[in-house]
């Protein structure tokens, strides 16, 4: 039975107060950090754990710290990314909520390996208890001196802001949301120049999600050796999973990485809703591309879903059952891909426009022969021809949905309805 690590308190009454999380040890991990060991020394700890970034993209943490500079000449600031737009995930809310000093740790801990003294933490205007309770802990932290001047008697000083959003999908795009927070609106930026080199008010950046500043303070009490030996040597770990959709036990749940999808469904999930059958699982989040029931057995982490062409994304595992048209599904994914589009690249902007309408056309029993060659071309066209991976998640999801479930948009075409409706 694996023991939940970064979820070991939120289910504890007040487990987001800072008396609650110093009895389980919280804090010890910073005292540790500042006076045992060096910034370069913590950056070369979360390097040698392996710790992959858990917002999407699984870049190596401690590579992307080691690329601020030593001497830049500029204030250094660290960002946490609490956006959280993916629909089907939900994890970095829940431990907002109730578990605040974790991430107010981790980030702390982070900082000292960077040489930033400044923080922000960019979180969804939606969450209003998770913004509550992030600004109760900073009052907590402050007033216990883990965050302030000359933090625990050391040299290191470090403050956290709260920066609001309101709700934008592209701002989970790192660079979006920094243009987010100097005021501006939010639009992917060309890289390079990268955040680390030239980030927040072009200065050096470091951008991590929620549940990978979390990771930190465990990493440094428990050792590298502990984190990578828990799940795949490439990306080891425990890792959160957003369980939603047609189940028996949706929820978040805390595994090994590399746990197998069908696992993680069947077993943890409760598998399928009375009489019904699981006919397909979006594994990271509705970006990530569709997985049918016959390719369940893969596991959870980065490099398995990607040599089955999908994604772990953010873990927000959704499962669809037999009852429900993929046609439907991925009309509405497409809608929301469209609808959040921030429209500065022309082929998301136009493309993602003719696949709503082509799609909606066949949904409700209106399309013709060459729809489907149009539906493949326009991914095409959208694919890596984008500022950001939004368009590109919108196009491989949608080519996904095609490729495993052609026959259910050519039953919509030929018999001029929906079968399932």
């Amino acid at each position: 039975m694996f023991e939940p690590v970064l979820l070991r308190n939120v289910d504890a009454p007040d487990g987001h107060l800072l008396a609650n999380y110093e009895a389980g040890g919280g804090y010890r991990a910073l005292a540790k950090a500042l006076g045992e060991h060096t910034p370069d020394e913590i950056i070369d700890i979360v390097k040698s754990s392996n710790l992959r970034g858990r917002g999407g993209a699984g870049f190596p943490t401690g590579m992307k710290w080691s690329f601020v500079p030593k001497r830049a000449g500029k204030p250094k600031y660290l960002c946490c990314n609490a956006d959280e737009g993916e629909p089907g995930t939900f994890k970095d809310r829940i431990l907002m909520e109730r578990d605040p000093h974790q991430l107010i740790e981790g980030m702390a801990i982070s900082a000292y390996a960077i040489g930033a003294e400044t923080a922000y933490v960019y979180i969804r205007g939606e969450y209003v208890l998770a913004i509550h309770r992030l600004e109760q802990a900073i009052g907590e932290a402050h007033a216990k001196g883990y965050l302030g001047r000359r933090i625990l008697g050391s040299d290191f000083s470090f403050i956290v802001h709260i920066h609001c959003g309101a709700g934008a999908y592209i701002c989970g795009e790192e660079t979006a949301m920094l243009d987010s927070l100097e005021g501006k609106r939010a639009q992917p930026r060309l890289k390079p120049p990268f955040p680390a080199v030239e980030g927040l008010y072009a200065s050096p950046t470091v951008i991590n999600n929620v549940e990978t500043l979390v990771c930190v303070p465990h990493i440094v009490v428990r050792g590298f050796e502990w984190f990578r030996g828990i799940g795949p040597v490439k990306s080891p770990g425990p890792k959160l999973y957003c369980l939603s959709g047609q189940v028996r036990k949706p929820g978040l749940y805390e595994l090994p990485m590399g746990i197998q999808l069908r696992e993680l469904v069947e077993e943890y999930a409760g598998g399928p809703l009375p009489g019904r059958k699981i006919k397909a699982v979006i594994p990271g989040g509705v970006s990530a591309p569709v997985i049918p029931e016959r390719g369940l057995d893969v596991g959870m982490d980065f490099d398995s879903l990607s040599a089955v062409g999908s994604m772990l994304g953010s873990a927000g595992v959704i499962v669809i059952d037999d009852s429900t048209c993929m046609v439907k599904v991925a009309t509405r994914i497409i809608e929301f891909f469209h609808h959040e589009s921030c429209g500065k690249c022309t082929p998301c902007r136009e493309g993602l426009n003719w696949a709503v309408k082509v799609l909606r056309r066949i949904e409700a029993g209106q399309g013709a022969p060459g729809d489907l060659e149009q539906l493949k071309t326009l991914c095409k066209g959208i694919f890596g021809n984008t500022f950001c991976a939004l368009g590109d998640g919108a196009a491989m999801g949608l080519r996904a949905a095609l490729e495993h479930f052609e026959h259910e948009f050519v039953a919509h075409i030929e018999e001029r309805r929906c079968p399932f409706h």
